[in-house]
């Protein structure tokens, strides 16, 4: 790999995508969209206490998502279950889901997506 490509795919704190939301934030990390990967986009979802993310679901690709901080309750279909810090859940394509924090701190959750090119269908854009 050429330097320009290190510097192409190496991404700063800086340099971080930052998307508000009413709930929360996201950041993203790779992707498509920011040009440093063709085959996966990574992130984190912040939720602030007692907020949740819209239901919804992404008809491309599966999500994994880890706990890194805080309690979330991970809404699945019709299920839910409470997820804490290093709590794992693998969401396939086209499942509608939501988490909310459950904690008096925001919650941190490590976002990623099989594709680079995540769609989202729902109230989470």
């Amino acid at each position: 790999m050429s330097e320009h490509d290190f510097h192409r795919h190496l991404r700063t704190t800086a340099e971080h995508v930052i998307e508000p939301q009413p709930w929360g934030r996201l950041e993203w990390y790779v992707s498509a969209a920011i040009g440093n990967s063709t085959t996966m986009t990574v992130g984190k979802c912040v939720l602030d206490p007692g907020q949740a993310n819209g239901r919804h679901f992404h008809p491309n690709c599966d999500e994994i998502l880890t706990v890194l901080k805080g309690r979330v309750i991970q809404y699945w279909d019709d299920q839910s279950q409470v997820m804490e810090e290093g709590d794992v859940v693998s969401i396939p394509s086209g499942v509608w889901h939501s988490a909310r924090n459950i904690g008096d701190e925001q919650a941190e959750l490590a976002i990623s997506f099989s594709s680079a090119h995540r769609r989202t269908v729902g109230a989470e854009q």
